[in-house]
Order: structure tokens, then C-alpha cells, then sequence
């Protein structure tokens, strides 16, 4: 069945203000998500009760976002073949993803096809092989893309081995994605590279969009003070949670009030989306909404 795309730039454009992306996915369906393999962390809920996750999309939706995330963090392939469960990675995806279709209905609701790093997220050391990396971020992006989200959304990305992997792959497949970046208090990638650096080389390959997210209000702020104007569509959510990034259990450290106020001073920067991320809920959502449209109202 073909399903019609929507442009995150055409819709931005039309918009004439910053997409609203959604919020946290994992962290709230953390609860939820146990009885399967730890590996596929709030994922497993795709299968064990799709409905609460349909249930969050539309929560979403209904408190402003423009964007809805899929739940897919963890289906990836370096994750999914230490599960254990019998259904087959592809059809674990595209569930994810039907989902998100779901939810959607016939409103004009962008679907980011998250595709994350293939191992832990703060992880500096790579693991897996380099065969075994390039078939992950392969095949997971082309799972996604054949589900039917609108672009992909390559998140919380940190190592310049798997940048380059997805920014190749998506561009000569003629894909639709976005590099999210995640960086250190020194602005650096996790693999080492100055973050200007990382920027200048992933605009070669033309992604949509190049963002940041998981960053501390105040790392971010420091980035921005040093390296703005990016001068390339971009856009970013920020962490939202209590104590180090890293912690398992993730609790709300910013009140959706007081995040507000902190996204309030880039939006002059003509940002393509922003969000929220780890610690947050619809309620941050809500509070965003309320911000652009005060903001943007004619």
C-alpha cells in the first residue's frame, strides 16, 4: 500500500513557525515494559500492550505536537537479535510504526522514524564490529522506511563511524532524514570530534535537518553562545531529566513552566522543530504549544 509522505520542510514553511515535536516515549513507558528482554527496553511494549502506546501518540497530538516520534528506540537490529521473541525484526518495526499511523488518523501529523545508536547511547567505546554496525543502521533504516514513517530519525547520534553510515545509506537511497546529535560538556562527539567539526561534515551529505538532543539546558546554551548561526536547517529537544543522563530511571528535573522559558530564547533563531526530551511528558508539550502560539500568533 502506498502511503503519502509529509515534508517536514514543506510543512514547516507552511507553518511559517517552529514544528512541535513530541516528548519523551521510553522514559513514560518504562513501567510498562516488563516480561520481555531488557535489550529492547520501552519497545517491547509495541507488543505487549500496543494500545497504551497508541494512547501516547495521541496524548501528544492533543496537547500540540506536529510530530510524533515512533516508539522504536530499541527494535534495531544489534538489540532485537538477543530478544528472543518470534516474531521477526522487520515485522517488530513495522508494527512500531503502525502505531504511529494509527494515532496519526487523517490529521497532518509528521512520523520521525527513530532509529538510535546501534549500542548504548553514552557508550564512548565501540563494541560490535564494523560490518555488524553498517548492516544495523542498514537495515533498521530501511525497515522503518518501508513501514511508512515520513523520515527518519536518527537520534541521541554520537559516534562519527555510524553518522557517516546513515548519512551515506539515506542519502544515496534518496531517503528523508535528520541527524540528531548528542554531545559532551565540551562539545565534543563521544567518539572525540569537536562538534563543530561533526556539523561542517554532515551538512555535505544535505540531511533535511540537524539536530540536538539529550544535551543539558545549560551545555546547550554554551554550544549556541559559542557556534551560532549554524546556518542550516536545524532543531532541538533537550533533556528534561533529574540527575546524571545516563541514569536508568528517569524523573522530571524541569517543570514544563520553567522549560519553556529556557526554549523561549532560541526560538528567535528560527528553529525547524523543537521538543523535549528524557524526564519529560505532554504536559512539557502542552506548555510549547502554548509558547509558540503566543509567540507566532498573527
Amino acid at each position: 500500500m502506498t502511503r503519502k509522505r509529509i515534508d517536514l520542510i514543506n510543512s514547516y514553511n507552511s507553518l511559517r513557525q517552529p514544528l512541535l515535536l513530541d516528548g519523551a516515549m521510553g522514559s513514560l513507558l518504562q513501567t510498562a515494559s516488563s516480561g520481555l528482554p531488557n535489550n529492547l527496553w520501552s519497545s517491547a511494549v509495541n507488543l505487549t500492550n500496543p494500545d497504551l502506546v497508541i494512547s501516547l501518540h495521541k496524548k501528544y497530538i492533543e496537547a500540540g505536537a506536529d510530530i510524533i516520534t515512533s516508539n522504536t528506540f530499541r527494535t534495531n537490529p544489534n538489540a532485537f537479535k538477543y530478544s528472543g521473541i518470534e516474531i521477526s525484526n522487520r515485522e517488530l518495526v513495522s508494527r512500531s510504526i503502525d502505531l504511529c499511523i494509527a494515532a496519526r488518523g487523517e490529521k497532518k501529523i509528521i512520523i520521525a522514524g527513530s532509529n538510535a545508536p546501534a549500542e548504548n547511547c553514552y557508550q564512548k567505546e565501540r563494541i560490535i564490529s564494523k560490518d555488524d554496525l553498517e548492516y544495523n543502521h542498514k537495515m533498521h533504516i530501511e525497515f522503518l522506511w518501508r513501514s511508512g514513517c515520513d523520515l527518519i530519525w536518527n537520534e541521541t547520534q554520537s559516534h562519527m563511524d555510524e553518522i557517516i553510515i546513515i548519512c551515506e545509506f539515506c542519502s544515496d537511497n534518496k531517503i528523508p532524514y535528520l541527524i540528531s546529535l548528542y554531545f559532551t560538556d565540551e562539545l565534543k562527539l563521544l567518539s572525540g570530534e569537536p562538534l563543530n567539526e561533526a556539523i561542517e561534515l554532515i551538512k555535505e551529505y544535505s540531511p533535511v535537518c540537524i539536530g540536538f538532543n539529550c544535551i543539558k539546558p545549560e551545555t546547550f546554551k554554551n554550544f549556541m553562545r559559542l557556534h551560532f548561526p549554524l546556518i542550516y536547517p536545524f532543531g532541538f529537544y533537550l533533556n528534561c531529566g533529574k540527575g546524571n543522563i545516563s541514569d536508568n530511571e528517569i524523573e522530571c528535573g524541569i517543570n514544563p513552566d520553567n522549560y519553556s522559558n529556557i526554549i523561549r530564547e532560541y526560538l528567535s533563531m528560527s528553529p525547524i522543530f523543537v521538543g523535549s526530551c528524557c524526564g519529560s511528558d505532554t504536559s512539557h508539550t502542552k506548555s510549547l504549544r502554548d509558547l509558540i502560539d503566543e509567540l507566532y500568533r498573527n
